[in-house]
């Protein structure tokens, strides 16, 4: 089959499920939803000839230029054993692994009513009962999910979590100050590693259905591995996943509601400090996620707009984990100057050009479109807008970051962050410190400059 084409999908879809139901099957509204760099999210009706009426589906399915079948059949089994353990979940329907099947390793779910859009969660009024009480309720989810028997999700991994991210990390070749400051700092900082229990992986705002009374699912499975419990709690408060909310339990209400929830289903109350450490550990693995999907994209691997313009949210992390581990930050910089216009190319300049691009794709391109376009559309005028505040910038910023590279004897920015992860120089060091913010502030003004300015400001919807 041709996997791309939505006709060829449906089509195989219904055969599937007619195997799987008992009866023929006609498959209809086959639509991708937005989002899912890593998987794809198709959202579709199914009517069973005689059967009653359509019944409302959810595919979610592999790249199929990356297909990863372990990865698959390891999610469904967790999907199955987190509804035994009376967590919230999609019913599953089907999964496989044979690429004939649909083009690539898959599972279907029954579709549960909700939204998942934290811009709407948090804001909009609908959801104002539901958030009082979802910290709480989100601490007693992540209890259930740590009490999944591990023998029931078979192909489980459980390895160092903090010596594979720096693994990670080292294999993208891009060394980063603040990262390796960060760094540092958990491995002098590390709490005890407990008794390894099933950990969701992917525990935050953006993978929870919420309607009006409360919490209706858990999504994406896909990360699930053994480890230490508390990872899901840190990573639920790491600062993205708060999207400009200043709740730091996924933007809904305290840690200590988290906790307290936590509590009353798992009989114990997590080390507030075990929380921190794993909070500093989701920041610096986000920023490791940010820049390894963008090199999916750079290598040819997974071309995607989506997973380009993520690499430059890297800088967001760094900001936050600088923030987090109080590494004194310099006053405001001198207002920037921006670039000279080209006396030989004229006017429109370059970042004339890309801002009159974007704006066409903003007012123009984005109302026209629905579900996943429309979510590419917004990323590609937001990536363009980067662009032409690069331009704008001019090569000023770049001469100021070797000069103040220089002045601390340090011949590039690799050079720096190695010096750091032998502990020849230290973060907390002034003059250390003032030229790793002064690097991330000048590319957070190119890739976010609300992200600087905002003490809350978090991840994008």
């Amino acid at each position: 089959m041709n996997a791309d084409d939505p006709d060829e999908l449906a089509r195989s879809l219904g055969a599937r499920l007619h195997r799987v139901l008992g009866a023929p099957v006609r498959v209809t509204g086959l639509e991708r939803a937005s989002g899912g760099a890593s998987r794809e999210t198709w959202l579709f009706a199914a009517r069973p000839e005689g059967a009653g009426g359509a019944r409302e589906l959810v595919l979610r399915r592999d790249p199929v230029r990356a297909p990863r079948p372990e990865g698959m059949a390891r999610e469904a089994a967790a999907l199955a054993a987190a509804a035994r353990s009376g967590v919230a979940v999609p019913p599953l329907v089907d999964h496989g692994t044979d690429p004939g099947v649909l083009g690539a390793p898959y599972l279907i779910t029954g579709k549960v009513g909700g939204e998942s859009i934290a811009r709407r969660l948090l804001r909009d009024e609908e959801y104002a009962d539901a958030r009082r009480g979802l910290a709480r309720e989100l601490g007693r989810q992540a209890a259930r999910v740590h009490r999944i028997p591990p023998e029931s999700v078979p192909g489980l991994s459980a390895e160092d979590p903090l010596e594979r991210l720096i693994a990670d990390y080292d294999a993208l070749g891009e060394p980063l100050p603040a990262v390796e400051i960060a760094f540092r700092w958990l491995r002098e900082h590390r709490p005890p590693a407990p008794e390894p229990a099933v950990v969701h992986g992917d525990f935050r705002t953006g993978n929870l259905l919420v309607d009006r009374t409360g919490l209706r699912a858990v999504l994406d499975w896909e990360l699930v591995h053994l480890g230490d419990p508390v990872e899901d709690l840190g990573w639920l408060c790491v600062k993205a996943w708060r999207f400009g909310s200043a709740s730091p339990a996924g933007g809904f209400g305290t840690r200590d509601e988290l906790l307290d929830g936590y509590a009353e289903v798992a009989g114990r109350r997590p080390d507030p400090a075990a929380l921190r450490w794993w909070e500093v550990f989701g920041t610096a693995r986000w920023g490791v996620i940010c820049r390894a999907q963008a090199e999916r994209h750079l290598s040819g691997a997974q071309p995607s707009v989506e997973l380009a313009a993520i690499g430059r949210r890297v800088c967001e992390q760094e900001h936050d984990l600088l923030a987090e581990l109080a590494i004194p930050r310099p006053a405001p910089a001198p207002e920037a100057v921006p670039a000279a216009r080209s006396e030989l190319h004229g006017s429109p300049s370059a970042a004339d050009l890309v801002a009159a691009v974007a704006g066409f794709l903003r007012d123009e391109v984005l109302p026209g479109q629905r579900g996943h376009l429309r979510f590419q559309s917004r990323v590609a005028a937001n990536a363009l807008a980067v662009v032409e505040r690069e331009l704008r910038h001019g090569a000023g910023p770049d001469a100021a970051h070797r000069d103040r590279l220089a002045a601390l004897g340090f011949p590039g920015t690799a050079a720096l962050a190695g010096a750091i992860r032998r502990g020849e120089v230290r973060g907390e060091d002034p003059r250390v410190a003032e030229a790793v913010w002064r690097s991330v502030l000048d590319r957070l003004a190119v890739a976010n400059p609300r992200h600087g300015t905002d003490p809350r400001q978090g991840g994008t919807s």
